[in-house]
């Protein structure tokens, strides 16, 4: 796996204004001292949608195989890739309901993202004045504002 003994931690948010309706993504990468934000949006869009591009999108960015601790406040997040995931793929991408998965390009796009790293999927409460999630909150909207209508 990687041979480095510092971590990575990223910490991500989405955010929506209606839902579905334009959407933000933020992520702050953090390898020692050295820090990284990156942000995204789209104009029509869903809160769980921006969720997922904002560990995509970070996960996507690391330049070499890492250990990760990825800080959400989705659950959707956390469970789905850590919970819901294998069984999706041992179904086709179906639910235990035989429905498709919903936002499934996504899902497939992060596990893909995660195979070449060791990540930790961790659930913080949002808006409980977690530094690094406030800030992160704080990208994903002010992206919100710069997205085309």
């Amino acid at each position: 796996m990687t041979k480095s003994k510092q971590t990575v931690d990223i910490f991500t948010d989405g955010a929506c204004s209606g839902n579905p309706g334009p959407g933000g993504w933020g992520a702050l990468l953090r390898y020692g001292e050295v820090e990284k934000e990156l942000s995204g949006g789209e104009p029509d869009t869903t809160n769980n949608r921006m969720e997922l591009m904002a560990a995509i999108m970070a996960i996507e960015a690391l330049k070499k195989p890492s250990r990760v601790k990825l800080h959400t406040d989705s659950q959707y997040v956390q469970k789905g890739i850590s919970e819901w995931l294998p069984q999706w793929i041992k179904r086709g991408w179906k639910t235990a309901d035989k429905k498709p998965v919903k936002n499934a390009d996504l899902w497939q796009r992060l596990h893909a993202a995660v195979q070449q790293h060791h990540v930790e999927f961790i659930w913080v409460r949002g808006h409980s004045g977690h530094v690094e999630n406030e800030r992160v909150d704080q990208l994903a909207v002010e992206a919100i504002n710069r997205s085309p209508d």
